[in-house]
């Protein structure tokens, strides 16, 4: 009988496909076939990761290897916690305030797109916000520079990366205020100082693992200081204290993260994959202002290196470039369905060599085009 490694190992890849979805996103191929592999026999058990007891040694090891090498790979400090939770981002709209924002304080917010947007309304549930500064004058199609940071803020939040409307925020904010970041879409593609953050959190889906976890690095020294009790799922003390396991994790999901995070350690961390991704960026951005017929809407200083958008100058040659790129195996370039024109993401583990096929298939259009 066919061992279950080889009916794993048997599953093939089309090297022809080229995946540039803005999340779920395309993860590196040794990791499919990692868990593919433990889903049908985890680690010589017997046993699927499906089906493993979360709370067994067995999956102990998964989470805190996950924990570590994140720890790892963002050189955390000791006062900062890693918790992989349930809900994704979005949950953390309010999650963050219900922990950090009461009546009696106000947090301070940079609106910046759609997923600021939706982190503003949640915050006004649990207390007084301030927008220090906003994009939406402009459709967000950059990122505002000139702004104030109230000093007794009870934190600062913004996105470091919108990924729809294709503007990433350079360098951290110099202030003193606590500060909060949405990394859903960049986290770990470029060096920065994690430790500067008081709260991080992101959905795994694009730079990390599997869709189904969100990651939060919190400094314990922010939480218990709101006057309000908290569910006690909502409360990030309980699930430090109970090491991401309060209730069932998500157990496939985190295990995806830890082999993900194992493939990025060996690409260099994130310093090496810094380098590709800045290669894969400036290909993708000279190719696209060679040519006429393309259209960036974001100025230089305010791209995106993870999510490139552009358009076109009218609907009928988008639909035929969009038809070019699916007969060609390239997926995902359409743009958000609320801004339209097209989106290439450009995630961690995205190759060098999808970015030459599609800059290839760029010019080749715009040349057939005249």
């Amino acid at each position: 009988m066919t061992n279950f490694k080889e009916i794993a190992a048997s599953l093939k890849f089309n090297s022809v496909i080229h995946n540039f979805n803005a999340g779920p996103s395309i993860l590196p191929r040794e990791v499919f076939q990692q868990a593919s592999e433990a889903i049908l026999d985890f680690n010589n058990m017997g046993l699927s990761i499906l089906e493993i007891g979360h709370r067994t040694d067995a999956f102990q090891s998964v989470m805190d290897e996950a924990q570590s090498l994140l720890k790892e790979l963002m050189q955390l400090n000791d006062s900062k916690k890693v918790l992989f939770l349930h809900g994704g981002a979005s949950t953390q709209f309010f999650q963050v305030p219900m922990n950090l924002l009461d009546d009696n304080a106000t947090g301070a917010y940079l609106d910046c797109g759609t997923w600021g947007i939706k982190a503003i309304k949640e915050a006004k549930l649990f207390g007084n916000v301030n927008v220090v500064a906003s994009s939406k004058d402009r459709n967000y199609s950059y990122i505002p520079r000139q702004y104030t940071i109230p000093d007794d803020a009870a934190y600062f939040h913004y996105t470091t990366n919108n990924t729809i409307e294709g503007t990433q925020v350079a360098g951290i904010p110099d202030t003193h205020v606590p500060l909060v970041a949405d990394m859903s879409s960049d986290i770990l593609s470029e060096e920065m100082d994690f430790n500067r953050f008081s709260l991080i959190y992101a959905g795994a889906q694009k730079n990390i693992g599997a869709a189904g976890v969100n990651i939060v690095v919190v400094d314990e020294a922010i939480l218990g200081k709101v006057n309000r009790k908290l569910p006690t799922m909502m409360d990030y003390r309980e699930h430090i204290k109970n090491g991401s396991m309060l209730n069932t994790p998500p157990v496939f999901a985190v295990y995806v993260c830890m082999l993900t995070l194992r493939w990025l350690k060996k690409q260099g961390g994130v310093a090496g994959i810094q380098k590709i991704n800045d290669q894969k960026a400036g290909l993708l951005y000279s190719t696209l202002e060679s040519l006429p017929m393309f259209r960036l809407p974001v100025p230089i200083e305010d791209r995106s290196k993870m999510n490139v958008v552009f358009t076109m100058p009218d609907v009928e040659t988008e639909k035929e470039f969009l038809s070019v790129c699916k007969s060609n195996g390239m997926y995902g370039v359409k743009g958000h369905r609320s801004v339209g024109g097209f989106r290439i993401s450009l995630y961690n583990a995205l190759p060098l060599s999808s970015v030459e096929a599609i800059t290839d298939l760029i010019k080749d259009f715009a040349q057939k085009k005249g």
